[in-house]
């Protein structure tokens, strides 16, 4: 079976990334979601990232960051290839806040490794550099 393309938003923020936990899960991924069939990575991160945390994202600021791929988390194995993303709010978009699915928001740090699936891991081992210790 092929890896399940995702988008995740890389938004650091005094030195933590946020994450959510989505309803009923036990772990935090990254703010994103699945690329639909025709979409590209920057309409799916912005349209995911607007059902998830009311946030509007400036189209026109997505880039490309890096890969992380792992095993993903309740997958039966199934590997996850996250293209995570860097992108800018709109002027007067809100600040993130639980929408649709996600049950809670988390700013993390690399010692909060525990609390991520392995994709998470290598997005926080990754950004280990600009994350608070």
């Amino acid at each position: 079976m092929p890896p399940l393309r995702t988008v995740g938003w890389v938004n650091v923020r005094d030195g933590r990334l946020l994450a959510v936990r989505t309803t009923g899960k036990d772990r935090f991924f990254m703010p994103g979601g699945k690329v639909e069939p025709g979409e590209s990575d920057a309409d799916a991160l912005v349209r995911e990232i607007h059902e998830e945390l009311g946030v509007r994202l400036d189209p026109a600021s997505v880039r490309p960051g890096f890969v992380a791929e792992a095993p993903g988390h309740g997958l039966g194995g199934r590997v996850v290839r996250m293209h995570c993303m860097y992108a800018e709010p709109e002027p007067g978009s809100p600040e993130p806040a639980p929408s649709a699915e996600i049950a809670e928001l988390a700013w993390l740090t690399p010692a909060d490794a525990h609390r991520v699936p392995p994709a998470g891991r290598i997005v926080l081992d990754r950004l280990a550099g600009v994350l608070a210790g």
